[in-house]
């Protein structure tokens, strides 16, 4: 099967989810079609893996971790091809670039992890949302080292990723409670810290997170609670220091209310994010380090100042993707 149509479907189906588990699935996807072309010059080697990078990019249009992680590897695919280096010397580079950029995206939420066990004290309660590999760690360091803590989860409507974060937790010891997401304010008093992930964060800090994101950063922010973000520096968004908007995808009613159900006319609207500004954002744990919201510009110039602006454009979610009722 054409490793490109498959990657592409099991990111829209979202049997592969999470944004950092979407950018490897995607980088793997571009390196096997590399390995797989039959094209004997390096040209015509370089347009097909071009087309494969714009053809995953239609997958999933918010979650800017799948952009960054194309841009990544096919940055290097331009180099090899203007060096005019072999194909099978491009397909070897490229296949070590692709297994570099797995390898840093893993160390790097482990690192999330052991920075931002620090912030969880002893005798804390926890509030998370959805599932994020990179709060997990947070929380999994945190118990490693001998902290005692409560976490309250949200159930993550309408796909219930919550559930899932729940189901790690257990698996791992640590005390936890389910909740419905409408309950994230009457329990928010009882609340130290809310620890959650992300999907993209713009130039300004602003956070692209799981739809019900906002609305805990404005519970916690009414209540003094702390709200911290772990996020890996892949899912900052270049495009928005040039003024670009972060798409939000909107995906099928048939995930809240299947039309058999509906009363006639009755409309289903089904964002599936939703946007945080910087200023109820405390702080955000990083790789590199605990930075402010406001810190986002330095990471993105650190780590795309090499990228041209050709690169820029040519590799970005333009178009939001909208799945078709069944």
């Amino acid at each position: 099967m054409d490793p490109i149509e498959e990657a592409t479907r099991e990111i829209r189906s979202m049997k592969i989810r999470g944004a950092g588990e979407i950018a490897r699935h995607a980088v793997s996807a571009l390196e096997k079609a590399a390995t797989l072309s039959q094209a004997s010059d390096l040209r015509t080697l370089y347009e097909d893996l071009d087309c494969s990078a714009h053809r995953l990019l239609e997958s999933r249009p918010t979650a800017v971790s799948l952009p960054n992680g194309i841009r990544y590897l096919m940055h290097h695919a331009r180099v090899l091809r203007d060096q005019n280096v072999s194909v099978d010397g491009f397909k070897d580079s490229l296949a070590q670039k692709a297994d570099e950029f797995i390898r840093n995206s893993k160390d790097a939420v482990k690192r999330i992890g052991e920075i931002g066990a620090r912030r969880i004290l002893d005798g804390d309660t926890v509030m998370t949302h959805c599932n994020s590999r990179a709060v997990f760690e947070i929380l999994r360091h945190a118990h490693k080292a001998g902290k005692r803590f409560d976490v309250y989860i949200t159930e993550t409507r309408p796909r219930f990723q919550g559930r899932l974060t729940a189901e790690w937790l257990a698996k791992e010891g640590i005390p936890s409670t389910l909740i419905v997401d409408s309950a994230i304010r009457y329990f928010m008093n009882d609340v130290d810290k809310v620890v959650v992930g992300a999907d993209a964060v713009a130039a300004n800090g602003a956070l692209v997170n799981k739809i019900g994101t906002s609305l805990l950063a404005l519970a916690a922010h009414e209540a003094r609670t702390r709200f911290l973000v772990a996020a890996e520096s892949f899912k900052f968004s270049p495009e928005t220091v040039i003024g670009e908007l972060i798409w939000i995808e909107e995906r099928a009613g048939e995930e809240i209310l299947p039309e058999k159900d509906r009363p006639p006319d009755l409309k289903v609207r089904n964002p599936a994010f939703d946007v945080t500004p910087p200023e109820y954002i405390d702080a955000i744990v990083t790789e590199k380090g605990i930075i402010p919201p406001q810190a986002s510009f330095w990471i993105l110039q650190e780590m795309f100042g090499a990228v041209s602006d050709e690169e820029l454009s040519s590799y970005q979610t333009v178009q939001p993707f909208e799945e078709e009722e069944p």
